[in-house]
């Protein structure tokens, strides 16, 4: 009996402790939800019983109904951002106050979780699999750099962990203007200056650059870090882009070659970037990058394709920037056919703010990378509507007295200049100004010195239609945004300089693109970047736009490659590269030319857009050697004499001259006939260990006839070849006649029969532009 009365007492408790909890849970599932928001409040409505507008929002919140006894819990109260407070509140607590007179929007809280600076990461470069991890992430790889110097005290150049430095390294650290051997470490472990044919011309050096190493202008530290920066953290520019910066080889080791040096502007001599060169060679570096040209000149003439020839002859990469002088077609600037030619492309990530029209009616993202954490509300919109300059806001077209303190909406014309209206609406004291654009895309970070943002033709005609039929029109605008995700991209940037290579039609130039808008990479802290009205900013790490940018990209891929592949030529490394490159963006449509809104071609992007992963395990490779660029330079009719100053080379002949490079993209010269037929022989080279087939596909536009012997190829091992000939057939008659070039193309592709392995080719059509005397 007592067991069993004992037995109920137990189960009656438990049904107790149970329905307790029951209630609790009950309860605990009644309390609304709380979390934090951003309140934007309108000053004016602040009642005149308070001093200030925090007291005001405090006792906002106070008065706040309670659920479940909890109340209101304010967090900051913001004066310059914007104007109103953060809290964190419940649902019908948040409900009350957007309900209130002078409550403006509501902001919920927002997680950021840390980025790279996005390049390794929209590359598809992982810690875990595929190339960074096959290559080591580029260790005991040596890139050196010809730039501008280098600032050695950047986090990005900070060596720990690094292990020692390859003992078959030659170079030194010199000593210079505030330089000297203590600034090299495991990580910058060469450091050279090469001024002499600078001074010895007239060209003093400015008094505030360095005759020494040490890098002035910031361009080469953005270089040398984006091909090779240590991991840093907090990296960011003025509140842009926060997140880690990192290098695209973050284990190589860097040697940096300075010729570049500010006079009157910045120059490199010939001599001093010869100079340069030659020393990289001698002190053993594996790579090189230069972001740097010196015009149209022929093979013989031009100290990077001279110097760079050596290089490669010794197994040395070389990547060289393909110029900014897009979008127009002629343009390309390295194009010798031993350089990686490297045009320029943008990454997911953008720089926004959003306006917001009146009380919410609507909102609009734009472009903006203004330098302040800025948030401006209520403020009056002006519109000079009816005068076309005021539309503009052209120089001297603006009334201070119409424009101090407003925002501005400026409409586009063809004639229109940012920079102009920069200025003008700077001088007459305009609040802020919305600037109507078709080219957001191709506006620097630096260029947003006065708080602008830049919308879309389209989001011009709403914010002109809002100013129309709205009595006493007003905007905010939200400044410091940073987009991930961004779409369409990658795109081809308008400054990308383009092919044909005006020298060497017979080659496709560019090679490749890669990043190389907006890149975040550090920057020489003493040379301010950005500017708020007369104020200069410095700061560690930038946001640079240029083929500057893309080159480092692309040699820190070849340095992962030819970590992961050390029995692969230059020639191989760039073959790799090309025939992986990816034809898509991120919303799997063709690769867009931002100049033109419409899709680019392999004269704009040459074999694609670089996929370092893919090019990890390409299955086949174009191979050239030494000999081939010397017939090559033969069969451009260049004399013994320029040839053996290219080569250095006078026991040679010209018997086998060949226009036809074994290269992994083809270009068929045109001419004015009415049809004309190319050969083109290629030899590829299988680089996996097992044997392999290959069968050809082909897609051809209309007007181009593309065929192939054999169209199947067979490979018994490793390093085994196969020959084929590609045939390509252009009518002219399917064509309007231009008088430049036709940018008609099409791909030869080899697909490995039961494999994943595809083989792709870009196929151009062109006419060579004429050469002047």
């Amino acid at each position: 009996m007592s067991c069993t009365m004992d037995h109920h007492v137990t189960a009656l408790h438990l049904c107790f402790t149970f329905m307790f909890l029951t209630c609790v849970v009950t309860s605990t599932l009644a309390i609304e939800e709380r979390k934090s928001y951003i309140i934007h409040m309108d000053k004016s409505f602040m009642p005149d019983a308070f001093s200030n507008h925090h007291s005001w929002y405090t006792s906002t919140l106070s008065s706040l109904s309670s659920t479940d006894g909890v109340v209101a819990t304010h967090l900051y109260t913001y004066n310059h951002v914007l104007h109103g407070f953060s809290a964190v509140l419940s649902k019908s607590q948040l409900n009350e106050i957007e309900s209130m007179p002078g409550h403006i929007a509501t902001y919920p809280e927002a997680f950021g979780q840390l980025h790279t600076t996005r390049t390794p990461q929209f590359l598809g470069l992982k810690k875990k699999v595929g190339l960074w991890p096959a290559g080591g992430f580029g260790d005991d790889m040596i890139i050196g750099i010809l730039d501008t110097g280098i600032w050695p005290e950047s986090e990005s150049f900070k060596d720990h962990g690094m292990p020692p430095v390859p003992e078959r390294w030659r170079g030194t650290c010199e000593i210079g203007t505030m330089f000297n051997t203590s600034n090299c470490n495991r990580k910058l472990i060469g450091a050279r200056s090469f001024s002499k044919a600078l001074k010895q011309s007239g060209r003093t050096l400015a008094n505030s650059d360095y005759d020494s190493p040490r890098d002035y202008f910031g361009h080469g530290t953005h270089t040398s870090s984006t091909a090779a920066g240590s991991h840093v953290l907090g990296a960011e520019y003025f509140g842009y882009a926060k997140g880690i910066a990192i290098g695209i080889a973050p284990r190589a080791r860097l040697a940096m070659y300075k010729v570049i040096f500010s006079n009157t502007t910045f120059e490199a001599a010939a001599s001093d970037t010869l100079a340069g060169i030659d020393q990289a060679i001698e002190d053993g570096v594996d790579l090189m990058s230069l972001s740097l040209g010196f015009g149209f000149d022929p093979f013989f003439k031009n100290p990077i394709s001279l110097g760079t020839f050596g290089a490669v002859e010794k197994g040395i990469f070389v990547a060289c920037s393909a110029a900014n002088s897009g979008p127009d077609a002629y343009t390309i600037m390295n194009g010798a056919p031993w350089i990686t030619t490297v045009g320029a492309g943008t990454l997911d990530r953008d720089y926004a703010a959003i306006v917001t029209l009146g009380k919410g009616i609507s909102t609009i993202k734009g472009k903006s990378v203004y330098p302040e954490n800025l948030y401006v509300s209520g403020v009056p919109l002006y519109y000079g509507h009816g005068d076309k300059n005021k539309k503009n806001c052209s120089q001297q077209s603006l009334d201070h007295t119409e424009v101090s303190g407003k925002i501005v909406l400026c409409e586009f014309t063809n004639d229109s200049n940012v920079d102009d209206q920069r200025t003008e609406l700077n001088r007459t004291g305009a609040a802020g100004a919305i600037i109507v654009t078709n080219s957001t895309q191709s506006l620097e970070s630096y260029q947003f010195s006065f708080p602008f943002v830049a919308i879309s033709l389209s989001d011009g005609e709403k914010v002109k239609e809002y100013f129309a039929n709205t009595p006493q029109p007003t905007v905010d605008i939200k400044f410091q945004i940073t987009v991930l995700g961004a779409k369409p991209a990658p795109q081809v940037a308008d400054f990308s300089s383009r092919g044909p290579d005006r020298r060497s039609p017979w080659i496709l130039k560019p090679d490749i693109f890669a990043p190389g808008v907006d890149v975040l990479a550090a920057w020489s802290p003493n040379n301010p970047f950005a500017q708020v009205e007369e104020d200069y900013l410095s700061s560690d790490y930038v946001l640079a736009s240029g083929t500057s940018m893309s080159s480092p990209h692309l040699v820190g891929i070849a340095a992962l490659l030819k970590s992961a592949h050390r029995d692969w030529s230059p020639a191989a490394i760039r073959s790799a590269m090309m025939t992986t490159a990816d034809l898509l963006d991120n919303t799997n449509g063709v690769i867009i030319d931002m100049a033109s809104g419409k899709s680019g071609t392999p004269l704009d992007y040459g074999a694609g857009h670089v996929n370092p992963n893919k090019a990890l395990d390409p299955g086949l490779i174009y191979d050239i050697e030494v000999e081939d660029y010397i017939n090559y330079l033969c069969a451009i009719n260049y004399t013994r004499q320029e040839i053996a100053a290219i080569t250095r080379r006078t026991n040679y002949n010209c018997e086998s001259a060949n226009l036809d490079l074994n290269y992994p993209s083809f270009i068929a010269i045109l001419n004015n006939t009415y049809t004309t037929k190319n050969t083109f022989k290629r030899v590829l080279t299988n680089v996996v260990d097992s044997k392999a087939v290959y069968r050809a596909k082909i897609w051809a536009p209309a007007g181009m006839k593309i065929y192939v012997e054999p169209s199947t190829l067979s490979f018994e091992g490793k390093d085994s070849k196969a020959k084929f000939s590609l045939y390509v057939d252009v009518d002219l008659g399917s064509y309007i006649m231009q008088k430049s070039y036709i940018g008609n193309y099409g791909y030869l592709s080899w697909h490995e029969v039961s494999g994943k392995h595809i083989v792709r080719s870009p196929i151009v059509s062109a006419y060579a532009l004429k050469k002047s005397n």
